[in-house]
């Protein structure tokens, strides 16, 4: 299978399926020299780790990662770093009836005209749980960045029709000095929203596709700050392009945008423009609809972009299929699924975001003779 190895300077290939023995990744590319243990990972793994509420399936991992290769006395070596979690609460029994049928919304017809055969229980690799190699590199490539002065901020905008109130503007507004301890309160909420009250309504809104054995989508919203200007290539490399791929690249997602995205196209070109301004001796942007990048490049304002997840497509409701032999039928997918997948979501979002702007400043490190002599003139 091609097609499981993203980047180019900063690397990640992942590996294992849903109900294999277990998940992991191997990161190359890594600089040698970064001070790195498995509690560094850990933390972004157990974001997207099952059985924390009520609104996750209750598949119960630890997600206990390990690292097996590639770090020594703490600090990494240059060479290729090895994860793995071992899958320890399967229940493969619950799939086996669904061999014989396609399951409405998922890879299960895909897989099979693609390769004449497929691993059923829980979708093999096209399986949720292949996320965790992502998440894993995805830390690695974050604690990079943040010692480069660049931070994160992805939530859950919006649960089905519930949305929060604030723009990204507004959030940014309101972080100011206390960024952490906005970041602190998505976290400790249920569904990672930054608002209350907004989350206590998307909660009503779950419960209520529950009882009707149904389930939701909704929208992850990032926010990347502290990026420099110049970032990204200009042709097919460009940094919306390369964000927009790598988060396409996460089974759930059906959209995408940066800045204003589609609203974009309902303006004019005065309105959508972003006027530059001197401030503090600095060229900046007086507003952000471009979302922070230009011509494919990061331009130093705020990196905003947006990622629609579609509902669990897994659902206790009836729904109709067909069989391998072509006979129609009516089906009802029980076991261990969650009612919507964005609170889980939200750090596969931002670790493929990482990971891709990483690789493109790795990258960059070419584009002008003056980074080369940086480098290696004393």
């Amino acid at each position: 299978m091609a097609g499981s190895t993203f980047g180019n300077h900063f690397q990640i290939t992942t590996w294992g399926e849903s109900h294999g023995k277990g998940i992991g990744v191997v990161v190359d590319g890594c600089p040698a020299g970064l001070s790195l243990c498995e509690s560094d990972i850990q933390q972004f793994l157990n974001r997207r780790k099952p059985g924390q509420t009520r609104y996750s399936t209750p598949r119960k991992e630890d997600d206990k990662v390990e690292i097996l290769s590639g770090v020594f006395e703490g600090h990494t070596t240059g060479t290729p770093i090895s994860l793995v979690v071992f899958n320890e609460n399967q229940r493969s029994r619950d799939y086996g009836d669904i061999a014989s049928y396609y399951r409405p919304g998922h890879a299960d017809y895909t897989f099979d005209k693609k390769y004449g055969f497929r691993d059923y229980r829980g979708g093999g690799r096209s399986s949720g749980r292949e996320t965790i190699g992502r998440v894993a590199g995805g830390a690695i490539a974050a604690k990079i960045l943040e010692q480069l002065g660049i931070s994160f901020l992805t939530y859950a905008r919006s649960i089905g029709p519930v949305s929060i109130s604030q723009t990204a503007a507004d959030l940014l507004t309101r972080c100011g000095s206390s960024f952490q301890e906005l970041k602190n309160q998505i976290l400790a909420d249920p569904l990672y929203m930054p608002d209350t009250v907004s989350s206590e309504k998307a909660q009503e809104y779950l419960e209520a596709c529950m009882r009707q054995t149904d389930s939701a989508g909704g929208i992850i919203e990032g926010i990347i700050t502290g990026v420099p200007a110049g970032v990204g290539e200009p042709v097919f490399d460009k940094l919306d392009a390369c964000l927009a791929k790598a988060v396409f690249s996460i089974g759930a997602v059906k959209g995408f945008e940066i800045g204003d995205g589609f609203q974009a196209a309902s303006a004019s070109g005065s309105s959508n423009n972003d006027s530059f301004q001197m401030h503090h001796g600095q060229v900046t942007a007086a507003t952000n609809h471009a979302g922070g990048i230009l011509g494919g490049i990061s331009s130093g304002a705020p990196i905003i972009f947006r990622a629609a997840v579609k509902p669990t497509p897994s659902i206790a409701s009836p729904q109709q299929t067909v069989t391998q032999s072509g006979d129609e039928i009516s089906i009802s997918i029980h076991g261990r699924h969650d009612p919507v997948i964005v609170p889980r979501a939200v750090v596969v979002v931002e670790s493929m975001a990482a990971l891709t702007l990483l690789d493109l400043m790795l990258e960059n490190m070419g584009a002008q003779t003056v980074f080369l002599k940086k480098l290696y003139q004393s």
